[in-house]
């Protein structure tokens, strides 16, 4: 049985990334930061009491703690690690850049350093971020010079280039995943995608009025956040380690998003958007678009759900989340590109 060690399990791509890697019958244990209220949320319904022949397991600890990562990884001996804690939100590493600094790129020098201390044999994954590419022009592939426009994409640049320095220094199997926006129903509610789908549910509902949005312009590259934890599983199953983009290969804008969530609930967007300075960044991206071809020549990666389904299925999973009857071809799209679901909530139960 292999076993895996996944930093930020508790997060939307954690969370789908345990549910594939326990279908592949892996052994996975997860690190959590300890809190007075429980923070997992996203991966209860795969959890077991250890006591009755579970393989997922929970560890209390964090990435800016040294001694605790090596003990971790030391004593757990994992085949595989998943590095994804990070303050992840773009917007947010404005007002607290020194706090992103110390999680996002320090935090991966010091999994990297405790992977190296500990001496043992492991393929390590590294979270890495479109953002990177900040003002790059599109399309963005593997060769594509890093401008990034944000304390956040500045972060992730470190440690993109700190895991290909142990790469090649320590010969470790260190592999950056170069992740373009994806989203699910278990996207943060303050990332913009969600705060649009939960919006065009709760005005449906009557219990908001309004949305307030910054740039509407911005185009992003979105796909589907369980599409893309196949993808960083299949980076270390590769007989090398590498420098993947993973992405669609398509770009929308903001106010794409906005008339495809609220058409698709038969709603104009312009009668409840209203635009808040606050939400606009001091350095914008203004255009993301991936060339995933290197994905799908050398690991055999193909994205399922594009754009326009990705809105259905987000849509019709906060309507039902609010308590209202969904359209249901968000399920439909699942079950097609899927396999059949057994919980509505963007969960898989079989990758085939």
């Amino acid at each position: 049985m292999k076993k895996a060690f996944i930093t930020g399990i508790t997060g939307q791509d954690g969370s789908y990334l345990a549910e594939l890697l326990l279908a592949q019958g892996y052994e996975v244990h997860g690190l959590i930061r300890r809190a007075s209220t429980f923070n997992t949320g996203r991966i209860d319904h795969i959890y077991r009491d250890p006591h009755n022949g579970a393989r997922l397991f929970l560890h209390y600890g964090d990435v800016t703690d040294t001694g605790c990562l090596v003990d971790l990884i030391y004593n757990l001996r994992p085949d595989e690690i998943y590095h994804l804690a990070a303050q992840s939100h773009v917007r947010v590493s404005f007002d607290l850049p020194e706090y992103t600094g110390e999680v996002t790129a320090l935090g991966t020098m010091r999994v990297l350093e405790a992977i190296r201390k500990s001496g043992i044999a492991t393929r390590f994954y590294q979270a890495s971020s479109s953002e990177m590419f900040g003002a790059a022009r599109p399309p963005q592939d593997e060769n594509t010079p890093f401008e990034p426009q944000s304390p956040y994409a500045v972060a992730k640049v470190y440690a993109c280039w700190a895991t290909r320095d142990y790469r090649r220094g320590y010969k470790m199997f260190a592999t950056n995943g170069i992740l373009f926006n994806h989203e699910s129903p278990r996207r943060g509610e303050t990332f913009v995608t969600r705060k649009i789908t939960r919006a065009v549910a709760a005005i449906k509902a009557g219990k908001q009025k309004e949305l307030f949005l910054g740039n509407l312009e911005a185009r992003r590259d979105w796909g589907y956040a369980p599409d893309y934890v196949a993808a960083m599983w299949k980076m270390l199953q590769a007989e090398a380690a590498d420098d993947f983009v993973v992405g669609t290969g398509e770009s929308h804008s903001v106010r794409e998003f906005l008339e495809a969530a609220f058409g698709y609930a038969d709603m104009d967007w312009r009668d409840y958007v209203k635009i808040d300075p606050r939400y606009f960044r001091p350095t914008e991206v203004d255009y993301l678009q991936s060339d995933p071809s290197k994905a799908r020549r050398v690991i055999g990666w193909e994205p399922r759900v594009f754009f326009g389904d990705l809105v259905k299925v987000m849509v019709d999973a906060d309507m039902e989340l609010i308590g209202l009857p969904s359209r249901g071809e968000g399920r439909k799209i699942l079950e097609k590109h899927h396999g059949k679901w057994h919980r509505w909530e963007g969960q898989v139960v079989s990758m085939r």
